[in-house]
């Protein structure tokens, strides 16, 4: 009777310590991720949570929204999150105040700018220079966003800060309800937002900054040194689930990828998310591979040393892991 006590206990004991490793097991597979922000143009992520691409490779994602690149980048440095989605200019920022753990992208999800210029009233026949002597609402100063819209003035011969009336004191979050409010003759915007806006005859959509700047590392999914060291393969799992949700997006059509994100833009209506989509489709601003390319890493850092934000020239191989990109889907 009293070994069966002890039988039992010893199995009680098996049972509740395989279940305290259980448990370990699910917290060591669980990825904390921080977007910089909700928009359309971020259509592969969510396409790896709802085909439940990170499940077959065994991990457990917590998404949440840090709106702002300095508000991501802090939620990461400071362990709030586990790995980052935001542009990899911020990487850089890092490295530049000589940070003794490195923040490395290892994943890159966009590959253009995401914005539109966006005019108050219809503009057809739209130069460039008609921009000039206008009220121009910004967006923050060392920013992709920013950095990427004056390297496209510059490009067409316009000083951002001395041929327009510059506006950059509105957060992020507020740019879109600034102008709709009346602020500004001109704005860049993502999607859905600069669809919506169309559709609300509130603005009209008469270029794309993703197509004036060219390839740029736009948002990468990025995290500390120290974090990959300690768990390369749970970083490997999270490439190819994003490997497989680049691949499905591109193999599938907008309507497609519209219904599959609709869970996370509950009041966007359909069309505008399907006509968001076809948009970035068409200037290929979805990475179709999570690889890191040079010639788009080096014209990131043109865009930065344009915009002054670049204190010295940064080699890809210094703040970037290609390594896992490579061996995704393989």
């Amino acid at each position: 009777m009293k070994g069966k006590r002890y039988a039992m206990l010893a199995m009680a004991l098996v049972i509740l310590f395989a279940g305290a490793l259980a448990g370990c097991g699910g917290k060591e597979n669980t990825v904390k991720i921080g977007e910089v922000t909700r928009s359309v143009f971020y259509a592969p992520q969510y396409v790896a949570l709802e085909k439940g691409f990170f499940e077959e490779e065994g991990l457990k994602v917590e998404l949440q929204t840090t709106a702002g690149g300095d508000k991501t980048m802090t939620a990461l440095l400071s362990g709030a999150i586990d790995v980052a989605l935001v542009g990899a200019e911020t990487s850089i920022y890092v490295y530049q105040q000589g940070a003794e753990d490195p923040v490395i992208n290892f994943a890159q999800l966009t590959q253009t700018d995401g914005t539109f210029l966006v005019s108050r009233e219809a503009a057809p026949g739209f130069d460039w220079n008609d921009l000039k002597g206008s009220v121009f609402l910004g967006q923050r100063k060392g920013g992709m966003p920013q950095m990427a819209g004056e390297f496209t003035l510059k490009k067409h011969g316009i000083d951002p800060h001395s041929d327009l009336e510059l506006i950059q004191n509105i957060e992020f979050a507020n740019i879109a309800a600034a102008f709709a409010s009346g602020t500004g003759q001109y704005v860049q915007l993502f999607e859905p937002q600069a669809s919506i806006f169309e559709r609300e005859g509130k603005g009209h959509v008469i270029a794309s900054f993703g197509t004036e700047s060219g390839r740029l590392p736009y948002t990468v999914y990025m995290t500390k040194q120290s974090y990959i060291a300690q768990n390369k393969e749970l970083v490997q799992k999270f490439a190819n689930a994003i490997q497989k949700a680049q691949t499905w997006v591109q193999e599938h059509s907008p309507e497609e990828t519209a219904k599959t994100i609709a869970p996370y833009f509950k009041d966007t209506d359909q069309e505008i998310l399907a006509s968001s989509v076809k948009r970035y489709l068409e200037q290929g601003s979805y990475a179709e591979s999570p690889r890191l390319e040079e010639a788009a890493w080096n014209n990131l850092l043109d865009v930065m040393e344009s915009a002054g934000e670049l204190k010295q020239r940064v080699e890809l191989g210094e703040l970037a892991d290609n390594s896992f990109a490579e061996s995704a889907g393989k």
